[in-house]
């Protein structure tokens, strides 16, 4: 995107457009796809939450289907009309193959990082010959009690992001501010060179700001 946004640029210039216009393009052009990188990086974020809730949810089915004395290929092929992404494993224990290395690939995915400890009590359960619906069930309680932190994490962070958003946010309420006052700030940052640099800088850093804090929340999130 900013090889695409400088070759417009250069193209708006080679073209004639004045330079006044053409920077502020390029200045809106860039908010605009950080906007979008903030937004994309907030669904995904969305996305692995929900993906490790169905983890928990698919530990807990399979301990409860082998608990009631299904056999632990049906109680896979139950799990995956809940949660397709399993339907790999399921057939991997269909032909034979080593279903703990197939729930460790999947744990890769964003969001499935607790499959490595379903992986690692199925395996456990495989060498030893202890109970396999035992080992989930203990393996279930830990990820419940897990995600019932996650969820009081998540619950904190969402203040410290509001609160970043609205402080991004006061900059367009005091130009509105001065503007119902009888002045002009909006001339000066979209039509003077000194006005456009302010705006470039401002915006840089709200979106660095708001970036960082993201990053600063998803980290505590992950570490949880």
């Amino acid at each position: 995107m900013p090889v695409l946004l400088g070759a417009g640029v250069a193209g708006a210039v080679l073209a004639g457009l004045p330079l006044r216009t053409v920077v502020l393009a390029g200045v809106l052009a860039s908010a605009g796809w950080a906007g979008s990188c903030l937004l994309a990086r907030r669904r995904r974020r969305r996305a692995a939450a929900e993906d490790a809730e169905r983890v928990r949810e698919t530990c807990e089915a399979l301990a409860a289907d082998l608990r009631a004395g299904r056999p632990a290929g049906a109680a896979l092929d139950r799990a995956c009309a809940t949660w397709p992404p399993l339907a790999p494993v399921a057939a991997a224990h269909a032909v034979g193959a080593d279903v703990p290395d197939g729930l460790r690939s999947l744990a890769h995915a964003p969001g499935c990082g607790d499959l490595r400890l379903v992986a690692a009590a199925w395996d456990v359960a495989h060498r030893t010959g202890h109970g396999l619906s035992a080992a989930l069930s203990r393996v279930a309680d830990g990820l419940r009690a897990q995600q019932a932190t996650r969820r009081v994490v998540t619950s904190e962070l969402a203040s410290a992001r509001s609160t970043a958003r609205l402080l991004a946010g006061l900059p367009v309420l005091a130009l509105l501010m001065g503007t119902g006052t009888g002045g002009d700030p909006w001339t000066f940052l979209l039509a003077t060179p000194v006005g456009l640099a302010c705006l470039a800088g401002g915006l840089a850093l709200g979106l660095a700001g708001l970036w960082w804090i993201e990053v600063i929340a998803d980290e505590v999130e992950v570490s949880t």
